[in-house]
């Protein structure tokens, strides 16, 4: 499926570091001069950030690093009465995940493999039965971290991965 870390393209990893870390560093490190006291910066890792899985090692790193940097920020930026927090999604039943080519990579045994024959090898990676959660259920989490409801909650990391961490 992907290769091993230590045999990843020198390419391939600047540009998964610069997609998915530095060009959250960026988006935050232009957001914050605009920021006033009470307000909510939610970031977007992935399960990635919080457990190792084979052959994505550079997502896993740049994930990682999500999490290294809202646990920063939340620190530097906490005086400021600003919190920072991020959201920490298991697959996500998205156009990203629900396609033919992952379909095919994941059942290369198939002809013509579908979203029904995909499903249970997404359940394998969870504890609750099911195989991905929605845009909506991450969304919730985003919107309760940016709320009031939130406002003594910073530097968490909160999964969204239907019990994922647990295996």
């Amino acid at each position: 499926m992907g290769v091993r870390l230590d045999r990843i393209d020198e390419d391939v990893w600047q540009q998964m570091i610069d997609v998915n870390l530095s060009g959250v560093w960026k988006s935050v490190k232009a957001a914050v001069p605009h920021l006033d006291s009470g307000a909510s910066i939610v970031l977007t890792s992935s399960v990635a950030g919080l457990k190792a899985y084979p052959h994505t090692g550079h997502y896993v790193a740049a994930k990682h690093g999500i999490v290294g940097l809202m646990r920063s920020l939340a620190v530097e930026l906490g005086p400021r009465n600003i919190r920072v927090s991020s959201v920490h999604p298991t697959h996500v039943n998205t156009p990203l995940l629900i396609n033919d080519n992952t379909f095919r990579l994941f059942r290369p045994d198939l002809e013509n493999p579908g979203r029904d024959d995909f499903a249970p090898i997404c359940r394998t990676f969870h504890i609750l039965p099911i195989p991905w959660v929605t845009a909506e259920d991450i969304s919730n989490a985003v919107l309760f971290l940016a709320s009031d409801e939130s406002r003594d909650i910073t530097g968490v990391a909160l999964p969204v991965h239907a019990g994922s961490c647990l295996k």
